[in-house]
């Protein structure tokens, strides 16, 4: 197995990072007031972890309201629809892990159970 680095900037809204076959990473950041997601937004072949770097916020899914605040870790389950919510006055910084991959090196969502090619 190779080792793969790539520094976290958090300069864009949504940048996927890092991926291999089984797992891939991403950078995300909501500004104060702003959201990602709706209900519509669901991952169909990918549970999502969340890790909240800086900021807070709420996440929102299946009728449900959870907090998020510096280094909360969120689970959403493949194929439940979620929004994230910038609730604070600095942005929302997360770190997410996709389990399989969910997104295409440019961001666009992969079709449920493909992971698509892999990149370094």
């Amino acid at each position: 197995m190779t080792l793969q680095t790539k520094s976290v900037g958090f300069k864009r809204s949504f940048h996927p990072l890092l991926r291999n076959a089984r797992a891939q990473a991403a950078e995300m950041t909501i500004a104060p007031g702003k959201s990602e997601g709706g209900p519509d937004n669901r991952h169909r072949g990918a549970d999502q972890w969340l890790f909240v770097i800086s900021g807070s916020g709420v996440a929102v899914s299946r009728g449900r309201s959870r907090k998020l605040k510096r280094h909360s870790l969120l689970l959403i389950g493949r194929g439940d629809t979620h929004e994230i919510r910038n609730t604070g006055s600095t942005p929302l910084r997360t770190l997410n892990i996709y389990v399989p991959p969910a997104y295409k090196a440019d961001g666009d969502p992969l079709p449920a159970g493909r992971s698509g090619p892999k990149r370094r």
